[in-house]
């Protein structure tokens, strides 16, 4: 096996990740703890990957999430030291969103710093998650209390890239109203030139197999909240997500590591459903939803209202931002006054960027071993 990955914390979009490349690029062998007690991960996996990952001369890649100490394992491991090695970056810790600063442990940022100066590649899932962790980096390392590093990001960055984080998307166009069909048929056209399977690749394998709604993990932020009319087949929860963690004020919900899987989720119970219509029927109820994962809500259909802010403006126009309560409760109000507001729109985001298809090339390229590269 040439392509060595291995994940810390195999769960929710982590574990999405690794089954992926591992379906889908050949050569790959997958090394992996399971997704619980996130911060013992964080703290002693290295150790345990430096006894469990056997000796080979076959490995030229190796690929982690930035749970993993990276430097911790190539000091314990040499030989995997002279890999291509690569860092994924879900989420990173220098301002992934905490009730108090005092509660920021320094020791997981200080990890990722450590892990980033001896890959060769850090790749992140969104721009906002590269530029917020590298412009961190200087204020972050101002908590030691002396003799503190210098120019750390300049040592970083120029080996710093954005590759957002790919999805497998179903095709969803029988549960969507009959007005909204074209719009995906567009995405999902019966000729080669608009199948999202038409790129070539997908293996022949994943092709037999039924397309799997995964889900994606670009940077959370506070109450994403999406208003759709979609059924519940569309819209399942997935198997495994984040945990949501709420403070008292809901405006500061956040995305933690999940240690135990939630509960079913149904936002669009079918037995509550009528017949579907033209998208103008007033007097039906509008469902409002808080996904865990927008990606697959606006491909199901639902119309995104997002925070100005973080990762959101990245990804979506200003039509479908919010910057205060206050903005959000208006909009939220006309909605419900005039639900076809909401049923006739095509939200102005394109979904497929996000797609395993769109991306595949990239990761197969990401994890190629380098031309004459002395192994």
């Amino acid at each position: 096996m040439s392509v060595l990955l291995i994940e810390a914390f195999y769960g929710g979009s982590h574990k999405q990740l690794i089954d992926l490349l591992q379906e889908n690029v050949e050569d790959c062998v997958t090394f992996s703890l399971p997704a619980k007690k996130w911060h013992w991960r964080a703290r002693t996996a290295s150790l345990y990957f430096m006894q469990a990952i056997p000796s080979s001369s076959t490995y030229r890649v190796l690929l982690t999430s930035s749970v993993l100490n990276l430097a911790e394992l190539v000091a314990l491991r040499p030989d995997l030291g002279k890999l291509k090695k690569i860092l994924y970056f879900h989420e990173n810790q220098l301002v992934y969103p905490v009730r108090k600063s005092q509660d920021r442990d320094f020791q997981y940022g200080y990890n990722q710093v450590l892990s980033c100066l001896v890959a060769d590649v850090v790749v992140f899932n969104s721009s906002f998650n590269m530029e917020s962790f590298l412009t961190s980096i200087s204020t972050f390392m101002k908590l030691i209390p002396d003799h503190r590093p210098k120019d750390l990001e300049k040592l970083i960055r120029p080996k710093s890239q954005v590759l957002y984080f790919p999805i497998k998307f179903p095709d969803v166009r029988r549960f969507l109203p009959e007005h909204k069909h074209f719009y995906k048929s567009r995405m999902y056209g019966i000729d080669a030139s608009t199948n999202p399977d038409s790129s070539g690749c997908l293996s022949d394998l994943q092709r037999k197999q039924p397309t799997e709604n995964n889900t994606s993990n670009l940077t959370p932020g506070p109450n994403k909240i999406m208003s759709t009319t979609c059924p519940e087949e569309a819209f399942k929860s997935p198997e495994t997500s984040q945990e949501m963690n709420r403070t008292q004020n809901p405006e500061t919900a956040v995305l933690q590591h999940e240690e135990d899987k939630p509960p079913n989720f149904n936002p669009c119970d079918t037995r509550k459903m009528v017949e579907r219509d033209d998208g103008g029927n007033q007097s039906r109820p509008l469902h409002i939803v808080w996904p865990h994962r927008w990606l697959e809500a606006v491909h199901c259909g639902c119309y995104p209202l997002c925070p100005k802010a973080l990762v959101y403006p990245e990804i979506f126009s200003a039509e479908y931002l919010y910057s205060t309560p206050e903005q959000l409760f208006k909009k939220l109000q006309d909605f419900c006054r005039k639900p076809d507001i909401v049923r006739r729109h095509h939200v102005k985001v394109d979904t497929d960027q996000f797609s395993w298809a769109a991306l595949c090339r990239k990761f197969r390229s990401l994890l190629a071993a380098e031309a004459g590269e002395d192994l």
